[in-house]
């Protein structure tokens, strides 16, 4: 499986059974796939998302916003119980770019790709039992 690591951008080729061995970026070490969400910038978002054959889930968020901020300790236990899928937050603030190529109209927003394509979205704050349900309800209907 590919992924592409949040900090440096380098493809990783990780065996699938291997994942689950914390797999690090050969480039510079940083961990591949933590159960934890990821900062990605403008820089890395478009190569993060395209590249990395595992379904990413992005919250486009901003420090300013308050439901996003009542939002992030939900995304984050979410992405505890489902460490098959890549979280990724990006701030709308620093990455207008990835912001502006999205169509971002408001905040929070979660996008799920999968296979490097937008395959569903919703916007508003929600709990992490509702967004562990909602994204394995829409990577079922995309499988």
């Amino acid at each position: 499986m590919l992924l592409v690591c949040p900090h440096c951008a380098t493809t990783n080729r990780v065996p699938e059974d291997r994942l689950k061995d914390e797999p690090v970026c050969a480039n510079c070490g940083t961990a591949l796939m933590d159960a934890k969400p990821v900062a990605l910038s403008d820089a890395v978002f478009p190569k993060f998302v395209r590249a990395t054959e595992a379904p990413v889930l992005v919250d486009f968020w901003a420090a300013w916003c308050g439901p996003c901020r009542q939002m992030a300790p939900h995304f984050e236990a979410a992405a505890k119980s489902l460490p098959e899928v890549r979280f990724a937050k990006v701030d709308s603030d620093a990455a207008q770019q990835a912001s502006a190529a999205y169509g971002i109209r408001s905040i929070p927003t979660l996008i799920l790709f999968k296979g490097g394509k937008e395959v569903a979205r919703r916007s508003g704050a929600s709990s992490a039992a509702d967004i562990a349900a909602w994204t394995k309800a829409q990577l079922a209907r995309a499988a």
